[in-house]
Parts: structure tokens; sequence; C-alpha cells
């Protein structure tokens, strides 16, 4: 497990601070800015630490910031 430096706990602090996850909407950020970072291992265990759904779309994190079931459309 990767123990993540003041910096690191920063960023997600921010990212999750933003108003779309208060209300329960999504937030998107590139990935190779999230890579960049704090790493692709660190988000998807933040995002699963807060029982969100994380997505992979191209070159794009989406998390669906609330705990309910996603269901894909098409």
């Amino acid at each position: 497990m990767v123990t993540l430096n003041r910096d690191s706990r920063d960023w997600i602090a921010q990212v999750f601070s933003a108003k779309a996850v208060e209300r329960g909407a999504v937030v998107r950020r590139a990935v190779p800015w999230v890579e960049r970072e704090i790493g692709r291992e660190a988000f998807e265990r933040e995002v699963r630490r807060r029982g969100y759904t994380l997505l992979e779309a191209g070159s794009q994190f989406i998390v669906i910031c609330n705990r309910g079931p996603v269901r894909r459309i098409v």
C-alpha cells in the first residue's frame, strides 16, 4: 500500500471538495494528470474508499460521486 505525501493528500482533498461532489454529480480528470499527480492506484483506492464509481473513457477518468447503482444504457 502506498502512503500519500502531503501534496497528494491536498490534491485529493481539492478534487473531492468540488461542488459537483457535494451534489452527487460527476467529476472528470485527465488520466495523465492523475497519474502524474498521485498515481492511478492511489486515485482508484480513494474513489473506492468513498464508495464512488470510477470510469475510464479515452484519456479521462469520470468519477460518479454517489453510492447509487450505475447502469450503462448504450
